[in-house]
């Protein structure tokens, strides 16, 4: 089973995010669990906890299909010491507050180095403060995105993702999410069949499909391999459809949430059938 959906608001309470996964015919969904633009949120409510779970419950999701997203602001291989604590500090209350939820996930952008490290000095940070948050948390599956590596931002390749789990202690405890306009942008085609095979070839390989546990389904409007993030609608980018027809038939990316972060959300239903009319 696939499963689809949005990233959702969840404005006026967590359990809004539910609703607004209803309304659009999806079956997974990812949210932010507080204000991703802002470092510090109140604790989650113990009304808005019991709803989440209720309407979860009531609308048939299960934990495995929701990928919570982390706040914008946090940069876990920040080279200034105290900037970097105020982010892990950040990151291990998101952690928290997916568990508090009954959920798995915390989908993160790896981090930036701010052209004052080098990468590796960057991605030892990185795994650094992934250790430390799985040590301060109890069950939360930290999922590393892969990114366009746009400015400074690592994750761009995939042995960067491979060289932060290789040191991470608890490899249950860590995962990968595949963004389809990040990685188009980065260099990995997936425009045609034998590109696409090609890609997933050298993900599983380098990282392997046993951690991945979500992808971001967007098109790009960014040309390939330019390192630029910028999503587009389904079809209406540089990638095209077929990419898309080729995620939604391949049985190694069952059973994890394929999340639209595309730039209409007014056609994300839409959107959502298309894909759906993708999988026979």
């Amino acid at each position: 089973m696939k499963f689809i959906g949005a990233h959702v608001s969840a404005a006026g309470g967590v359990e809004n995010a539910v609703k607004n996964a209803v309304e659009i015919g999806a079956n997974g969904f990812a949210l932010f669990t507080k204000n991703q633009r802002q470092w510090k949120a109140k604790p989650l409510s113990e009304k808005s906890k019991i709803k989440f779970n209720e309407w979860m419950e009531e609308h048939g999701f299960c934990k495995e299909a929701v990928l919570p997203h982390d706040s914008y602001l946090i940069n876990l291989g920040h080279p200034e010491k105290e900037k970097r604590e105020k982010s892990l500090e950040a990151f291990i209350d998101e952690a928290r507050r997916v568990e508090e939820l009954g959920l798995l996930y915390l989908n993160f952008h790896p981090g930036s180095h701010l052209k004052k490290i080098s990468e590796e000095e960057c991605l030892d940070l990185i795994s650094e403060s992934v250790n430390f948050a799985i040590k301060e948390t109890e069950s939360c599956v930290f999922v590393i995105e892969t990114t366009a590596g746009q400015g400074s931002n690592l994750g761009y390749k995939f042995e960067h993702l491979a060289y932060i789990i290789d040191n991470i202690e608890d490899k249950e405890r860590i995962g990968v999410c595949i963004d389809t306009a990040h990685i188009f942008a980065a260099g990995y085609d997936i425009r045609t069949k034998d590109a696409y095979e090609k890609t997933m070839k050298e993900f599983d390989e380098i990282i392997g499909f046993r951690f991945l546990k979500g992808m971001h389904i967007n098109d790009s409007k960014a040309k390939f391999a330019s390192r630029v993030d910028r999503h587009h609608s389904l079809g209406k980018g540089e990638i095209g459809l077929d990419a898309f027809k080729f995620i939604m038939q391949d049985k190694r990316i069952d059973n994890i949430p394929l999340i639209l972060e595309t730039i209409d959300p007014d056609i994300w239903a839409e959107e959502i059938k298309l894909l759906r009319s993708f999988e026979s």
